[in-house]
């Protein structure tokens, strides 16, 4: 088949969708990419599907009036503006026949009625994220914005115990540089901004374990869940009820003492590190790789 598939705005979305995208190309579909960041032509029903990530293609569809089947990928919360400054006006084309919506989230899925809704938790390229078999750099790494004074304060304690290093997008460490007690200690910490496949599965094989907080949804593991436990590293997450997926072998952390508890005892004891990680990759690279994600999308829409 032909896809037309859309890159977002969204850094985190683009590599969400990347993932999604490679999928198709692993199962010998054709795909064309429209980059919203950088593309602006008119689009035709030369393709078999639309594929992209929130309302992106359900916006694009409606805009050129295509007629292929659109599959749109949620990781954000449908209802709610980080899904997309146009959420209330393309609410009701979820509704449409020819339009497949997947939900990351198992109890938001629940909660919503539309027509050819799907929960799907997120899934990775497995031939980008794996062990690579790099040095270590650091002992923990945390990536994403600490756009809370919880965020914050847990990664300060967490870089006061040990090497961590700290990726995020240059305005978020120029917010941090302004609200923290400890600008040295940021300034140290920070290690820039990762914006594709390639170098963020370099920067967690570089780390010993990646601390992992989930900001939205109800039970869901998000993007990084899957990005860590492909390269056979260790997750610490926060409790989501969706680590059964990984049989709640997946660490988990009540607060910033109980987190300081746990990477203190997988740096002392190596082969219970090993065993968690590989048995979590395991289970991930199995059933949460890009091919058999779109496995499961075609078989819905098809």
């Amino acid at each position: 088949m032909k896809i037309l598939g859309i890159l977002p705005v969204s850094i985190g979305g683009r590599l969400t969708t990347s993932s999604i995208l490679d999928g198709f190309r692993l199962l010998g579909h054709t795909v064309t990419v429209y980059d919203e960041l950088k593309d602006n032509y008119s689009l035709s029903n030369d393709f078999d599907l639309i594929a992209g990530y929130d309302f992106s293609p359900v916006k694009l569809k409606k805009d050129y009036n295509l007629s292929m089947k659109c599959i749109a990928y949620f990781s954000d919360e449908i209802r709610n503006k980080t899904s997309g400054p146009y959420w209330e006006e393309l609410l009701p084309e979820l509704n449409r026949d020819d339009i497949y919506t997947f939900y990351w989230d198992r109890e938001l899925t629940k909660q919503e009625n539309f027509k050819n809704l799907f929960y799907l938790p997120h899934f990775v390229n497995t031939d980008i994220y794996k062990d690579l078999h790099l040095p270590s750099e650091c002992d923990v790494m945390f990536a994403g914005r600490l756009d809370t004074d919880y965020r914050l304060n847990m990664i300060e304690a967490l870089a006061q115990e040990y090497n961590l290093h700290w990726y995020a997008i240059e305005r978020h460490y120029r917010d941090v540089l302004k609200r923290t007690k400890k600008k040295s200690l940021i300034e140290k910490i920070y290690k820039g901004f990762i914006d594709n496949e390639e170098d963020m599965a370099k920067a967690i094989n570089k780390t010993k374990i990646v601390i992992n907080m989930n900001s939205q949804g109800i039970s869901s593991l998000n993007y990084r869940t899957m990005q860590t436990l492909a390269c056979e590293k260790l997750l610490i997450n926060d409790k989501r009820d969706e680590l059964d997926l990984f049989e709640n072998n997946i660490p988990v952390y009540d607060n910033v003492e109980s987190l300081i508890k746990k990477i203190q005892h997988y740096l002392k004891y190596p082969d219970e590190y090993n065993s968690v990680a590989r048995y979590c990759s395991g289970i991930c690279r199995k059933q949460h790789n890009s091919a058999e994600g779109v496995k499961f999308i075609l078989n819905k829409c098809i």
